[in-house]
């Protein structure tokens, strides 16, 4: 019998000051069971990142949320989505593999992939010649020291506030506050950092 996925439940209250976006998400996260906490929180963290994306990207006409992820490789951990279905964000978190980039950069018209744990540094030296010829793509890491805590924030039910400013985000609630600080790895475009 296979195990199900965990379902978690988030209340998120993004105050983006970065880019003027102020939202309020209900959502659903199902942790695939071979899924951490850490990972399941970087997706969140990657959504509140991206939600102002919505008004940026589609004039408000679109939809921003978590895909299938680990269930399905052909589907992001989270997109943007506008109302003619046409996919104008995928995002990918972990280290993810070259040809698996390369189809979503055909699918999408942008991807981010945001790199997190102590591996991400020996990934992107593998990588980073790889992907530099994707100009839809840009790449940043996480350091595994707060990724890591943000895993403690993880319960079954979570009311969280992320804030996002000067680049960075604070995401705090009931367990506590988490600062991150995403360095950027690859641009859009073909530059690499």
């Amino acid at each position: 019998m296979a195990l199900k996925s965990t379902v978690f439940k988030a209340q998120l209250q993004i105050a983006d000051i970065d880019h003027g976006c102020y939202t309020d998400h209900a959502l659903t996260l199902a942790r695939h069971p071979s899924e951490t906490d850490e990972r399941m929180m970087v997706r969140l963290v990657a959504l509140a990142l991206n939600a102002h994306q919505v008004q940026d990207l589609c004039g408000g006409d679109g939809t921003i949320g978590f895909g299938a992820g680990l269930c399905d490789p052909d589907d992001p951990d989270v997109r943007l989505t506008d109302f003619t279905g046409r996919r104008r964000l995928w995002i990918e978190v972990g280290q993810p593999d070259e040809r698996p980039l390369a189809r979503a950069c055909s699918q999408a018209d942008a991807v981010i992939v945001y790199a997190y744990a102590p591996a991400a540094d020996i990934w992107w030296r593998g990588m980073a010649g790889k992907v530099a010829r994707l100009p839809r793509l840009a790449v940043w890491r996480f350091a595994a020291e707060h990724t890591r805590a943000l895993a403690a924030l993880a319960e079954r039910h979570m009311q969280l506030v992320a804030t996002v400013q000067e680049g960075a985000i604070t995401i705090a609630g009931e367990r506590g506050a988490v600062h991150l600080e995403p360095e950027s790895w690859k641009a859009f475009g073909n530059d690499e950092r």
